[in-house]
């Protein structure tokens, strides 16, 4: 894959990259994530499953890593597998603050992560991030930043990102949930100098979710990077969608990737990459196979009889942020 700019950052990224939210623990969203895993849960069991997806990655020419404190051990397994690999290079590498892990490795654990804006909580996991990752990390982002999280207001934490961007870090912020554009609109008045403090956002946008489109295409317009993050919606955009509601629509899909020569993980995640203002958009892929299926989307060109079929299978993003808010974490 041929690298690319993102944005004004001075980082380069290929069209699809890895993010590590289901490889780092053993308990995510992800529709069938515990057929991805065999239900196997060792830890050691899934640092190996982890190094063999992301050489995967490595060699299929994906050059962004996208992890968080909050993903388990995702950092913990990416600078092993880093270490393992000195001759790996060109490789871009980015961690979130803002969560804490809190399920303790369990599948089943009344709560998976716990939000802190502060500046503590920051300074805190700069310094874990810094431990494991070292000089590898290029870019710092606010993990899933919301207007109600004040993070955006606050000024001892922009100082300190201010702080982090003179030592030649990239900051970013991720954003979430029905309101993610009023969130990247806040952001793109924040400067640092005459340049916008934010070098990249990462944001939700797919097939059923298209609402911070407007918004992200001014922050490209503006010079930030823009990385897309579930653009399969957590496995509802795949034929393991089985709802009855989405029959209509699956089939739908079915058919267009069969005239297309390709499958419905790549198709969708290939309508997203022809977005001519997303630079880089992340598999959340659990195994090897899964990857590389969604790698083909590259390869796939999106044409004008998919455009207007699926010009209207958006939801509004009310419903679309209450559907992933129900999915059951396995």
């Amino acid at each position: 894959m041929e690298l690319r700019e993102l944005g004004q950052s001075g980082l380069k990224v290929s069209p699809v990259g890895l993010g590590l939210a289901a490889l780092g623990r053993p308990g995510y969203i992800n529709l069938g994530h515990a057929d991805d895993l065999d239900e196997e849960y060792d830890s050691t069991l899934m640092q190996h499953r982890a190094a063999e997806v992301l050489q995967t990655a490595y060699e299929a020419g994906v050059r962004y890593f996208d992890a968080a404190r909050s993903y388990g051990k995702a950092e913990q397994f990416l600078s092993h597998w880093i270490a393992a690999h000195p001759d790996q290079q060109e490789m871009t590498v980015g961690s979130k603050w803002g969560y804490e892990y809190t399920a303790d490795w369990k599948i089943d654990a009344e709560v998976h992560e716990q939000k802190q804006h502060s500046l503590e909580r920051l300074n805190q996991q700069w310094g874990e991030s810094q431990a494991l990752l070292s000089s590898h990390l290029n870019l710092y982002q606010i993990h899933s930043a919301t207007l109600e999280s004040g993070v955006l207001r606050n000024d001892a934490v922009l100082n300190r990102l201010k702080e982090l961007k003179e030592f030649g870090f990239a900051i970013g912020l991720s954003v979430s949930g029905p309101e993610q554009s009023k969130v990247i609109e806040q952001a793109l008045t924040i400067r640092n100098g005459k340049r916008l403090l934010f070098d990249t956002v990462q944001a939700t946008w797919n097939l059923l979710e298209r609402s911070a489109g407007p918004a992200l295409e001014e922050a490209y317009r503006q010079g930030m990077g823009i990385i897309i993050k579930e653009s399969l919606a957590n496995g509802r955009l795949t034929e393991r969608n089985r709802s009855p509601e989405f029959a209509a629509q699956l089939n739908l899909l079915q058919s267009h990737a069969q005239r297309l020569e390709t499958t419905i993980d790549a198709l969708c995640m290939a309508y997203v990459i022809q977005q001519p203002w997303v630079d880089v958009v992340l598999s959340g892929a659990a195994t090897s196979e899964h990857l590389l299926s969604n790698l083909a989307a590259s390869k796939v060109i999106i044409d004008e009889d998919f455009e207007i079929a699926f010009r209207s299978l958006h939801e509004d993003a009310a419903s679309y942020w209450k559907t992933r808010s129900q999915l059951n974490w396995n």
